[in-house]
């Protein structure tokens, strides 16, 4: 099982607790807070919890032993979510997300340590050259917390007048050289710890 130890956050492989909790953050939580900082053109259909639960296991790794998600833990529970996704598989356009439901857990540096131990676990567990990220300019926070890890924008590409996408990137070399000055990792028992 895949865990990555932050000093405020937990990555792992979710377990079916996991997922029935962040079947709540995603569907039924009244507020919905984290839809709000989606773009306006991005529309989400709803999942039944079974469909929802299923969709944990279909196309589950990338390459050998890597994930397409991971549940963010904080304070043992269950609150998000890194993901990544082919955007083209054949030239290894990767993109990544993350998401963080629990407002509570919003502007303390949750989602940035997060956040940071994928992108590191991404790199260090595939040959891939470059890692993406695709926001909107309402998006602040995603765009936030990318720039503190080093993805740096790439373009913004504009549809009409009314909504655009941010495209951000960081490079295998980028990411080298802003790891070694804000990262120092070791391995412990297995699991990668920050």
């Amino acid at each position: 099982m895949i865990k990555l130890i932050g000093e405020k956050t937990l990555l792992r492989e979710a377990t079916q607790e996991d997922v029935n909790e962040l079947y709540y953050w995603k569907y039924e939580e009244k507020n919905q807070e984290a839809k709000k900082w989606n773009a306006p053109y991005i529309s989400e259909g709803r999942l039944t919890r079974e469909e929802y639960m299923n969709s944990w296991d279909k196309e589950y790794e990338l390459f050998p032993g890597v994930p397409r998600l991971l549940a963010v833990i904080i304070d043992e529970k269950a609150v998000g979510t890194v993901s990544c996704y082919w955007v083209d598989k054949h030239t290894n356009w990767l993109e990544t997300g993350i998401v963080i439901y629990d407002s509570d857990y919003w502007s303390g540096g949750y989602g940035t340590e997060a956040y940071r131990m994928w992108i590191d676990f991404l790199f260090e567990s595939t040959p891939l050259h470059r890692l993406g990220m695709s926001t909107w300019s309402g998006n602040i926070r995603m765009m936030k917390t990318a720039v503190k890890i080093g993805i740096k924008e790439e373009a913004r590409i504009v549809n009409g007048n009314y909504f655009d996408s941010i495209k951000m990137g960081i490079l295998r070399r980028e990411w080298e050289s802003h790891r070694s000055k804000s990262c120092n990792r070791k391995k412990y028992r297995g699991e990668l710890k920050h």
